[in-house]
């Protein structure tokens, strides 16, 4: 029987809850910190779940520098796999995948699944550069996220009328106070600029993280509200589905947005149907990948359901926690019968 494991930080919610589901699924799990995993990560067989390290750094310049360290580190525990045999929850291969948000969203749309479209291939790096590809395509409101990221850091929304000149970018990115101005951070509020000469301005700094640009969506609503979904799937399975529902463009949670679980919005049995099935079918396109929170959103009108993006390791939801805690208990109960089961 192998040892079930996990690496990350002992005092995070994550590691808490899993920790709790698995004690009441009796299983042992040997906790690992990131600042000591290589001296102290056991001999033997292990099943390990991987979390990501938990960064002090705040500025958005450093998310490429963090993003690079971390696929660094996922290399080295790949290599334990031969040399020592250990199993992983969600392979570091698969974990690295879906990091690269141009590179998982193109997988999944040469497969034929339905996902938001990115606006061009190239990474546009000037706001000159993207008004004239806007007028071109004549797509005049966009979202706009960096290649590496979450929790809405470095996201904006933008939208331009070309013909009055009038600009608008909603985001959560301001100024770190003191540096002239010098350094983004994530403010974690949604932030609204009207002035065209501070939206100009503010798009320069964005761009040169290194963005995506993607169609801004006409998204479903929910009395008076637009909405988007998380799902969190794993081995196949939609185990929790929650609404996020916003007045503005930008819906995560921590932005004091309302959470509504996806039974409460009234779908059709069909709707929820193709929903669970475009979860199930993007799983399926990553090798070693059993756990995944994955963004959708539902069209306005058709409510036609695409992918937003991919996260491996995006299962820590606060209304389930402080719940039903059922993604963890799941996980638990994987994690187990995984830990049971020897190749013949």
């Amino acid at each position: 029987m192998r040892q079930a494991a996990l690496l990350g930080k002992p005092d995070t919610k994550r590691t808490h809850y899993l920790g709790r589901a698995a004690r009441e699924a009796g299983l042992h799990v040997l906790f690992l910190d990131w600042d000591r995993w290589r001296k102290d990560f056991p001999k033997g067989k292990i099943f390990l779940k991987i979390y990501p390290p938990e960064w002090d750094c705040c500025l958005l310049e450093q998310l490429p520098w963090l993003v690079e360290d971390y696929m660094r580190r996922l290399e080295e525990l790949k290599r334990l796999e031969e040399c020592q045999d250990v199993r992983f929850f969600n392979h570091p291969n698969a974990i690295k995948a879906l990091l690269d948000k141009k590179g998982c969203k193109e997988q999944l749309r040469k497969a034929g699944l339905a996902v938001t479209e990115e606006l061009e291939q190239d990474i546009i790096q000037t706001p000159e550069q993207l008004l004239t590809m806007m007028d071109r395509k004549r797509i005049y409101q966009v979202f706009i996220k960096p290649v590496c990221g979450s929790g809405a850091a470095g996201a904006a929304a933008f939208r331009w009328q070309p013909q009055t000149g009038k600009m608008i970018l909603y985001t959560c990115v301001g100024e770190m106070p003191g540096d002239g101005g010098k350094d983004l951070v994530n403010t974690k509020q949604l932030g609204r600029l009207s002035d065209a000469g501070q939206v100009l301005l503010m798009l320069e700094k964005l761009l040169k993280l290194g963005c995506i640009v993607e169609r801004w969506y006409a998204k479903a609503s929910h009395q008076g509200y637009s909405y988007d979904l998380r799902a969190v799937v794993q081995d196949g399975r939609t185990d929790f589905c929650l609404a996020r529902l916003s007045k503005g463009p930008i819906t995560n949670l921590h932005l004091n947005n309302h959470p509504l679980e996806l039974e409460t919005l009234g779908l059709s049995g069909t709707v929820i149907e193709e929903i669970q099935d475009l979860c199930r079918r993007s799983m399926e396109l990553f090798p070693g990948l059993r756990s995944a929170g994955i963004d959708i959103l539902l069209e306005k009108g058709s409510l036609k359901p695409r992918i937003i993006e991919m996260n491996a390791q995006g299962d820590l939801i606060y209304q389930d926690i402080y719940g039903a805690n059922r993604i963890y208990r799941r996980q638990a109960d994987m994690i187990k019968a995984a830990c049971r089961e020897e190749p013949s």
